[in-house]
């Protein structure tokens, strides 16, 4: 499991004084590039491959309050990936300075061509770097359809 640490900053807290959920998703964008720069995914290997990870979805739970100076730790767990490794699924768990669990968060993304715009398969060497990760226990293959499980597609307005 990959553990980042940060400070609830008093930019991080909301009108309620504890930690904004806009303050959760920084945390874990933040804790997912460092993770991904630590595997070789570096900002310069993304430029030079014209690659960027996208965010299809992040479900975010809440269990208990935080509060500013509290130092707090964002976990990740690598759950799923496809076979190119075009898809890929992460788990998030946020933790106190006691270590107890205070929020949840389930993730899918994918790596997109900033050229084409379109979702693309890592390149082989990078699919090798990315298949050495450590991975969760109930770690899946995914598939296309694994990310539209979730999703009701409304009707267009026009």
């Amino acid at each position: 499991m990959y553990l980042k640490e940060f400070e609830v900053r008093w930019s991080d807290v909301d009108a309620n004084r504890h930690l904004a959920n806009t303050a959760y998703i920084n945390f874990m964008v933040h804790t997912r590039m460092c993770f991904l720069a630590d595997q070789g995914f570096t900002h310069r290997i993304m430029a030079e491959r014209n690659i960027g990870p996208v965010v299809f979805y992040e479900h975010m739970y809440y269990y208990k309050e935080v509060f500013p100076g509290q130092p707090v730790r964002v976990s990740l767990e690598v759950v799923g990936t496809s076979e190119d490794g075009k898809f890929f699924e992460f788990r998030h768990n946020f933790y106190d300075a006691k270590g107890m669990n205070f929020a949840h968060c389930e993730m899918m993304g994918a790596w997109m061509d900033l050229g084409q715009r379109k979702l693309v398969a890592l390149e082989k060497d990078l699919l090798q770097m990315f298949s050495t990760v450590e991975r969760a226990t109930d770690f899946r293959v995914l598939t296309k359809e694994d990310t539209r499980r979730m999703s009701k597609f409304p009707k267009d307005l026009a």
